[in-house]
């Protein structure tokens, strides 16, 4: 049955489906477990228990592999996608022992998007998201589905997939430039983003610090076209609740949230390799100090993850 506007904040529907939310909250800050901090998500999540109809979530992300094999053990999904994916799924059961009609998370996979500006070809771009869904298939992750590049504009070429939907919704550098001097939040995402194309460089013919400055002019366009991404998202899923891999502060339009445990609140699955076996919580390493801490496991006749000595 749909809530009513009588209920206790603390007893409403939508406030007990956040509340299995936050505990995977990736914050900026410290955390703020209290639902009635978060009023955009209750807002959103409002819309459907409402109306009795399953929560939809979008999150952004699965792009790719990073294309630094010092991070990662290929361009395939592995372990860290298969347990991330399992996790999203069994988040969304629990919210249907809340709420009788469930949740459904739609996987934005955003790698075609920025593609060319991280280096990584259409063709692997596509075979990490033909991997990706048939893992949601085998894993039988029904509350799951998948949503990218190749769903928007038809048949044309990637290149102008990405010209198009960026003309439609990207900022301009001049106005991200701005929001880095003056928001902090931006500017956050931008030395994070920065951070990682340095890390992702696996060969480049200058110095350091050239690479460096190469990067940050390449951070700005990665952010245009995520937030050229994000929009279209929004335009695609109007109502959905939005989640972020990104750390997120309480109160923000977006949900950051955690796939996996890490030490780095910006590691992803898709940057690093996994380490079982240390604790009780899977371990997000890059592929190089993982192979020193655990032996290669393989799964399906491929390199899948490691595990501790």
């Amino acid at each position: 049955m749909p809530h009513t506007l009588t209920q206790s904040p603390c007893t409403t529907v939508e406030a007990r489906i956040l509340a299995l939310l936050l505990p995977y909250h990736r914050t900026t800050g410290p955390a703020v477990p209290d639902p009635a901090a978060h009023a955009e998500q209750l807002r959103r999540i409002r819309h459907f228990t409402d109306r009795g109809a399953p929560v939809v979530l979008t999150l952004p992300g699965f792009p790719c592999k990073s294309p630094n094999p010092e991070k990662v053990l290929g361009h395939l999904p592995d372990e860290g996608e298969r347990l991330s994916l399992a996790f999203l799924d069994g988040l969304c059961a629990r919210i249907t022992e809340t709420y009788e009609p469930g949740a459904r998370i739609v996987i934005c996979s955003d790698g075609h998007i920025f593609g060319d500006v991280i280096g990584v070809p259409d063709d692997h771009i596509d075979a990490y998201g033909d991997e990706l869904r048939a893992m949601v298939e085998r894993g039988g992750h029904t509350r799951l589905s998948t949503f990218d590049l190749r769903h928007v504009h038809g048949d044309l070429p990637y290149d102008t997939k990405r010209e198009l939907v960026t003309r439609a919704y990207a900022p301009t550098t001049e106005e991200l430039r701005a929001q880095v001097r003056t928001d902090e939040e931006t500017a956050r995402l931008y030395r994070g983003i920065t951070r990682f194309l340095v890390e992702d460089t696996a060969e480049f013919d200058g110095t350091r610090s050239q690479l460096q400055r190469h990067c940050r002019q390449r951070a700005y366009e990665v952010i245009a076209r995520s937030r050229a991404w994000g929009a279209l998202v929004a335009a695609h899923h109007p109502d959905a609740v939005r989640l972020s891999i990104h750390p997120q502060p309480a109160g923000a339009p977006k949900f950051g949230i955690r796939l996996l445990e890490a030490d780095d609140a910006w590691a992803t699955p898709w940057h690093t390799t996994v380490l079982l076996g240390t604790g009780p919580a899977p371990r997000l390493l890059r592929r190089a100090d993982a192979e020193r801490l655990g032996r290669l496991v393989h799964k399906d006749g491929r390199p899948s993850h490691y595990l501790a000595a």
